[in-house]
């Protein structure tokens, strides 16, 4: 519904870069797309949870989430931006002893 509340918004978009007003018709569209991507985006958010009940659908999406995970990974390492993984420590490593402040002596304090 969203969609086809917006199709017709992007036709006289057109129509008004056709006229010679090339940066209003631009900024029609461009306003159009983000306006329609928006809506739709915040449909799909309420209306997940349903959706996921449905069993084709939860299949479906769990794949799509598994390939977009591997992609990122692949992504990140190709790029060189770190993983989000969180390094093991060794056994034998020990965490640093809690520093204790260092206050002024209690003559200096007054």
């Amino acid at each position: 519904m969203p969609i086809a509340a917006v199709e017709p918004l992007k036709l006289a978009a057109v129509a008004v870069a056709g006229k010679g007003h090339w940066i209003a018709g631009a900024a029609m569209i461009v306003a159009c797309y983000a306006f329609s991507l928006l809506v739709v985006e915040q449909l799909f958010v309420i209306v997940k949870p349903k959706l996921l009940t449905i069993p084709w659908f939860a299949k479906l999406w769990d794949g799509y989430v598994a390939v977009r995970t591997r992609a990122w990974r692949i992504l990140k390492t190709a790029i060189g931006l770190p993983s989000d993984r969180k390094p093991i420590a060794s056994s034998s490593w020990k965490r640093a002893p809690a520093v204790k402040p260092v206050l002024a002596p209690k003559s200096a304090r007054r």
